[in-house]
């Protein structure tokens, strides 16, 4: 089975808790769209457990690519760069606190390898799993951008902003991550949201202590709570 969670934001328990709930195994792949870190206290004990499984595929979300930029100039051989405070402010305030903090009690070795995995993290994924094709990406574009797709940015991927009342396409879904789903409906707290295609998965799991999970094969949805 294809499964897909989005924005654990450092709650440990609550992926933990989805492995078990979909008894997820050798044969199952798992893809994380993004923001694993920040905000939580446990982003980067997830990393060091996805990193051991080659069934997870991780999506790069904002706070994933704002973590990497900063932990990688932190430890550059040079100390860093002296450019990046007002970086790590803003960092902070969205909750990079949690991540920096935890990311330094680690050993030179772990760091590398925390380093050396978020760079593998993917922009998107497309995949077809029983007629049906998905698009996975922690979030896109408005759909004029999305239909122009050969001259979208990396970056459209990690914090675009969907136009979530339109259907980009008709052959496909698309499934992000990015904005809490009570955020594009009022009653979707801690719910899947589906229309037009689009299957938003981040149900707050940080602020409301529910994650959920969608299954590709099956679009049959799981959730475990805190």
């Amino acid at each position: 089975m294809i499964y897909a969670i989005s924005d654990l934001h450092g709650c440990y328990d609550l992926y933990l808790k989805m492995l078990e709930k979909i008894k997820f195994g050798d044969n199952d792949t798992l893809y994380i769209l993004g923001d694993i870190v920040d905000r939580g206290e446990d982003g980067i004990k997830i990393l060091l457990d996805a990193m051991k499984r080659r069934n997870v595929i991780v999506i790069q979300g904002n706070h994933d690519y704002m973590a990497y930029r900063i932990l990688k100039n932190l430890t550059a051989n040079d100390g860093g760069s002296d450019n990046i405070s007002d970086m790590m402010q803003m960092w902070f305030f969205d909750g990079g606190n949690t991540t920096h903090d935890a990311f330094m009690e680690l050993d030179d070795n772990d760091q590398r390898k925390i380093l050396s995995y978020m760079n593998t993290f993917l922009i998107y994924d497309e995949v077809t799993v029983n007629s049906n094709t998905f698009f996975m990406s922690h979030t896109v574009p408005e759909k004029a951008r999305m239909l122009e797709f050969e001259n979208l940015l990396p970056l459209e991927f990690i914090v675009g902003e969907p136009d979530y009342d339109m259907q980009y396409y008709d052959d496909k879904y698309i499934i992000t991550g990015h904005t809490p789903t009570a955020f594009i409906e009022p009653g979707y707290s801690g719910k899947i949201w589906k229309k037009n295609n689009h299957i938003a998965i981040d149900c707050g799991a940080v602020f409301v202590k529910k994650l959920g999970c969608i299954c590709l094969d099956t679009l049959e949805e799981f959730y475990v709570e805190g």
